[in-house]
């Protein structure tokens, strides 16, 4: 495959997957054919179904997936000997969807409720077929005795159509899961008189209309085109009024429809009725083989959109892809959606999602390989197909949703013992386990390891890694002189299984974070993760105290852009801060990022456009300063991996454009004892709100700030961002809710006026190591406790504006470093061979940058 679309091929085989239309799963007592499984054929014309192309493919995968004998015989035994719970599943996890809508109108013998469905994937809705329900209120009105009229008729559509317990499904909660409710109606009028319907059928059509359906007897059975129309008509008026969608069958199907009569093109009076401009239609099945006329329909009327269903993958790969490719000459990609149309076999949903997303990256790689996309473009329209334009259009509230692969396999791994062990290895030989740690120099670095050796192995006797790991700058993938380490010796990375996550935006991959050892049980004293704990012991030992930790994340998206023949790397948009419509613009990406976030228990507080060109902040939640610098980790990784899933790249880096502003990653302090913010005053005596422990912790972090700064500003471009009037702090100072200021007390919302229950710190950037800077940050703070330090009067001005007042900070890296030689409290806590260490990977850094003066440039590629 070409590497130019691997971007495109991982998107695709990793998105979440909206099933906008579907219908139940049935036992496996049922008496349907197998054979159904591949085609809408029925009776003797299913005898020759095992000759078509769609069985002999779909054959294939089912039995790869089950791993069984590739025949019809094989993949029945398998089916019958691990029942329809195992294989329901094993289909749904394979496929990756997220959400199911069910027409549930579609009666089968033995099929689940559809709250079952709900066991397969975090959120399922409900579709009404508007016929079904009509034929089920009259038969009920013929079985009690009720006397049938128009008006009668006209007053329950008028109410939903919808009998009285159906209303009830907005109020019934399935275990605890969420509510299965309604979410929007559907019309299979194509099948039964077509869809030229009539909006202006007037009483006395309906009335001898629906005497005629009477004459029929009981079960009803509605055929009459003067009551179907009828129906449809206030049926739609009912899904306006409820601010639902209509989903309209069209194109092919079984034999009981007229394929003559299914042409979306008939639909041209419904669609310029006045009543009816702002409804909101799908025609599903791709309309096939009118997907033209359905792509024109979509291009012209804004409430028409398309669903190719069925389409895929019951049609031949050629005739997949070229009926997608119709259905995208005219209609708006925003318009075009995902579903399966799985109906009574579980299969049916896993092929109908294994060929989409194939499907789906052929067409958009032609598209981009013919001009008609970039692969940014491309990327969007993923998401936009495969979930976001089901979701805006069913309006889904996206909260209910959680990534299927982790719901489904967490299900599978609790309750299910029943799938074959060979499908367990199979499945295990393929998930990937990431063993992430931070460098001295704060880069993201991995180990990647087979999942089976991992847990056979690796998580008890590590993975083997140089001692030059630590000791490598930002620019050079090897040793740093003056760091006292070298390619000589090893260490063990030993992988810390409380982290142990799966990861959400790809399928059959964990992560987990890595502590460094000697060998197994036995740290080693250049261990950032092993530092932090170690300084934090101190506190607690001494103080019984615990430093708490909360990151404020800014970064810049940015999007490639060829200038001249050769790619740059420009920002997201130009909007300006808290801008409603950069907020609007990274929308998907944001949403996901919060998502995956939560997937991995970590809280985000809030979010919002920043001041610079394209970009962000996401702010997490407070947490034990261990905690917080696991979690700012893995939220890099997410914001990484999402942006660049999106065709975006993300960056951290302290200061991406010079004549722009920077980005840091500030963080909040605060102290707890047995559970309780001790930081604060306890009542008003205290001047500036704080405890006496919270001042003078405090007062240690302030006094040792320019040695600090060769931790939380490790790198030069960072001085390029700590610089006055730019809300960096570039003085040594403190100020209340100054953000002029370096360190600055807060009194949040929810917070007592007057008292203060962190302080934050803002020269700390996104490329520090977030367990090491932490580390020294509370080195500094013991040091203020047991020195009993004493903060200087708080600065309430801007302080360049009393410039010559104040101490500057150092403004280059240099001059931090230089100030951590002459500081000797960091020896004692942090341990002298990792501070010689530090120290010559950040004099490696000056000597470097000093002397490639654009190399900086490449560190969006790094942070």
């Amino acid at each position: 495959m070409d590497e130019k679309y691997a971007e495109l091929r991982q998107a695709v085989q990793t998105a979440e997957l909206f099933d906008a239309h579907a219908h139940n799963i049935v036992a496996l007592a049922s008496t349907i054919p197998f054979l159904s499984c591949f085609s809408e054929a029925s009776g003797k014309a299913l005898s020759f179904v095992p000759s078509t192309l769609n069985f002999k493919r779909s054959l294939r995968d089912i039995a790869e997936l089950y791993g069984s004998e590739l025949s019809i015989e094989g993949i029945q035994e398998y089916r019958n000997s691990n029942g329809i719970e195992t294989i329901s599943k094993t289909c749904f996890t394979a496929a990756g969807i997220s959400s199911v809508l069910i027409d549930d109108g579609f009666e089968l013998e033995n099929m689940l409720h559809i709250e079952h469905h709900t066991n397969f994937v975090p959120f399922v809705g409900r579709i009404l077929r508007i016929e079904h329900l009509a034929q089920q209120i009259l038969d009920e009105g013929i079985r009690i005795g009720k006397s049938w009229t128009v008006s009668v008729v006209t007053k329950i559509t008028n109410t939903l159509l919808i009998p009285y317990h159906y209303l009830l499904t907005f109020g019934v909660k399935v275990g605890t899961k969420d509510v299965v409710k309604v979410v929007g109606l559907k019309s299979i009028a194509a099948y039964r008189s077509g869809l030229e319907i009539n909006p202006n059928v007037t009483t006395k059509e309906v009335e001898d209309a629906l005497a005629q359906v009477l004459l029929g007897g009981n079960p009803v059975r509605i055929t009459n085109k003067s009551f179907i129309d009828y129906i449809f008509v206030r049926s739609l008026e009912v899904a306006l009024s409820f601010d639902w969608p209509m989903q309209i069958h069209t194109g092919f199907g079984d034999k009981d429809l007229d394929l003559r009569k299914a042409n979306p093109l008939h639909l041209r009076n419904i669609l310029e009725d006045h009543r009816f401009v702002d409804s909101r239609i799908v025609l599903l099945h791709a309309s096939y083989p009118f997907s033209r006329e359905a792509s024109y329909l979509s291009s012209i009327y804004h409430q028409v959109y398309l669903d190719f269903g069925l389409a895929i993958p019951k049609l031949s790969v050629h005739g997949m892809i070229s009926t997608v490719k119709e259905l995208l000459e005219l209609a708006p990609i925003k318009k075009v959606m995902f579903s399966t149309d799985g109906c009574a076999f579980p299969e049916t949903f896993y092929l109908g999602a294994k060929r989409s997303r194939e499907v789906v990256f052929c067409v958009l790689r032609d598209a981009c390989n013919e001009g008609d996309l970039s692969i940014p473009e491309a990327l969007e329209a993923v998401t936009d197909i495969f979930s976001e334009n089901s979701k805006t259009f069913y309006k889904i509230d996206t909260d209910v949703i959680s990534r299927v692969p982790t719901h489904v396999s967490n299900t599978l791994s609790k309750s299910d013992n029943h799938v074959k062990s060979e499908f367990n290895s199979k499945q295990q030989d393929n998930v990937l386990v990431r063993i992430l740690w931070v460098d001295a120099s704060g880069q993201h670095r991995c180990r990647v390891i087979p999942q089976k050796r991992f847990d056979s192995f690796v998580k008890e006797k590590g993975v083997g890694l140089t001692y030059a790991s630590m000791c490598m700058s930002s620019a050079t993938d090897g040793p740093a002189e003056g760091t006292n380490l070298t390619g000589t010796g090893e260490i063990r990375l030993m992988p810390d299984l409380s982290t142990r996550r799966t990861i959400p935006w790809v399928m059959q991959e964990e992560m987990v974070l890595a502590d460094m050892h000697i060998k197994p049980g036995h740290a080693w004293e250049y261990c950032p993760r092993e530092t932090l704990r170690r300084v934090s012991k101190v506190l607690k030992d001494e103080f019984n105290l615990v430093m708490n930790a909360g990151f404020e994340n800014e970064f810049y998206l940015l999007k490639s852009h060829i200038r001249n023949g050769e790619e740059e790397w420009v920002p997201f948009d130009t909007s300006r801060y808290c801008s409603t419509s950069a907020f609007d613009g990274a929308s998907p990406i944001l949403h996901e990022i919060v998502n995956s976030l939560q997937l991995l228990n970590i809280d985000v507080e809030q979010l919002h456009p920043e001041a610079g060109n394209g970009q962000f902040e996401v702010v997490l939640r407070y947490t034990t300063c261990t905690n917080a610098a696991d979690n700012l980790i893995y939220a890099r990784e997410v914001i990484r991996s999402v942006a660049r899933k999106h065709g975006l790249l993300a960056t951290f880096m302290p200061k991406y454009a010079l004549d722009d502003i920077g980005s840091g990653s500030h963080v909040h302090i605060s102290l707890s004892e047995n559970g309780h913010n001790v930081f604060s005053a306890s009542d008003g005596s205290s001047k500036h709100g704080m405890s006496k422990i919270g001042q003078e912790f405090m007062a240690g972090v302030l006094h040792h700030l320019p040695s600090l700064l060769a931790f939380t500003a490790p790198i030069p471009n960072s001085y390029d961002r700590i610089q006055p009037n730019t809300w960096s702090g570039a003085y040594l100072c403190w100020g209340k809710e100054n953000r002029e200021a370096p360190v600055r007390t807060a009194c949040p919302p929810g917070v007592a006026d007057g008292i203060v229950s962190n302080f934050e710190i803002k020269a700390f950037d996104g490329c520090a190591n977030p367990h090491l800077a932490l580390a020294a940050v509370l080195a500094a703070g013991i040091d203020g406790l047991r020195s009993h330090l004493s903060l200087p009067l708080p600065i309430d001005d801007n302080p360049d504006m009393i410039r010559d007042q104040l101490q500057r900070l150092p403004i280059s890296l240099s001059e931090s470093v230089e100030a951590l030689e002459k500081d000797t409290v960091f020896e004692d806590l942090l341990g002298e061979k990792l501070l010689v260490a530090i120290k010559g990977v950040r004099k490696v850094e000056v000597k470097h940058y000093s002397q490639n003066k654009d190399a900086y440039k490449k560190l969006i590629h790094y942070y």
